[in-house]
């Protein structure tokens, strides 16, 4: 089982041309089975975890092993394990490693629909107040929340942009999405008006170091991480009062939803988030059709509800019935 792991971690990388992250996130998941699988089949005589061999997995192997994990795991994180298993032994299979897959048949669970969180108009503008644009760091967080909600970029793509990521000519910013895929989004002319700003004190921060290339920076100079935007933007969240918990993610969302909210095509804002799928689009227009609906309700009359006693207007007949 180790050494099938090993070549399909290679094969995602070289061949599937998958990101670091993706590539550790099924090490981290088919690790687990691992050690699952050989507190399950049991120790050898001299007390060392019997390795299993991936033709001794079985179906029920594969559904014991979902079952542990509903306990003390989220439907999101179990149904993404049996979505590695299916990938590892899917893998196998084609390698002539084993016949079948044993995790194919395995059901997912069922995954209540999430809604988005996403900031109105207004909460966003006034997270846009919030950095303070008369020093390096205040002038480097304005411009990292104006790209995030001009762009829609994941907090990942963000932090990996370099100096040569954003061409301020043509208004656009080149992105490096998921499985190393390119991708080009236009950026509007406040958050190159952040950037801008920012570049023009980004030499405080780095320092006298060495030039990298990043263009977000932090206090000491390096790369910024994922995590530190996070953890700047709750700190802006707190200052500017808003009602709701905001994470990277929500500036994503809150991106989709204005943008369809404003009439823009489904298909170019799936091209924008670098989504495969527009099923995975889809999921912002919910928020858009409702408010469709409420203007429907509100304009429309045959949408009114009829008041007591029959509809407004209705004519009666002689007996004096409806």
């Amino acid at each position: 089982m180790e050494q099938a792991l090993a070549q399909f971690l290679l094969y995602l990388k070289v061949e599937r041309n998958a990101s670091s992250h993706t590539v550790r996130n099924y090490h981290g998941d088919l690790r687990r089975f691992i050690d699952f699988m050989q507190a399950r089949v049991g120790r050898t005589g001299d007390g060392e975890p019997t390795p299993p061999a991936p033709d001794e997995v079985s179906y029920l192997d594969v559904r014991a092993y979902l079952a542990s994990l509903h306990r003390r795991n989220a439907k999101s994180s179990v149904a993404r394990k049996l979505s590695a298993l299916r990938s590892f032994f899917a893998y196998l299979v084609r390698q002539g490693v084993i016949h079948q897959n044993p995790a194919e048949m395995v059901a997912a669970p069922k995954m209540a629909q999430k809604i988005p969180e996403v900031l109105p108009v207004d909460e966003a503008f006034r997270l846009m107040h919030g950095p303070r644009a008369d020093a390096a760091l205040g002038c480097r967080d304005l411009a990292m929340l104006e790209v995030l909600y001009s762009s829609g970029l994941r907090v990942g793509e963000l932090t990996a942009l370099n100096l040569d990521s954003i061409d301020a000519e043509l208004g656009i910013v080149r992105v490096i999405g998921k499985g190393d895929k390119e991708r080009v989004v236009p950026v509007g002319s406040k958050a190159l008006e952040a950037v801008g700003a920012y570049l023009g004190r980004r030499g405080e921060l780095l320092g006298g170091k060495e030039e990298h290339g990043a263009l977000f920076l932090n206090s000491r100079g390096g790369r910024l991480t994922p995590r530190s935007v996070a953890r700047l933007l709750t700190r802006y969240v707190r200052h500017c009062q808003l009602p709701r918990r905001v994470s990277p993610h929500s500036l994503r969302h809150t991106f989709a939803t204005h943008l369809l909210d404003a009439g823009a095509d489904l298909r170019a804002v799936q091209e924008m988030l670098g989504h495969a799928s527009l099923s995975t689009t889809q999921r912002y227009t919910h928020l858009t059709v409702d408010k469709l609906m409420a203007v429907y309700d509100r304009a429309h009359p045959r949408s009114r509800l009829p008041r007591r006693g029959g509809a407004a207007g209705a004519p009666k007949d002689e007996e004096g019935e409806s």
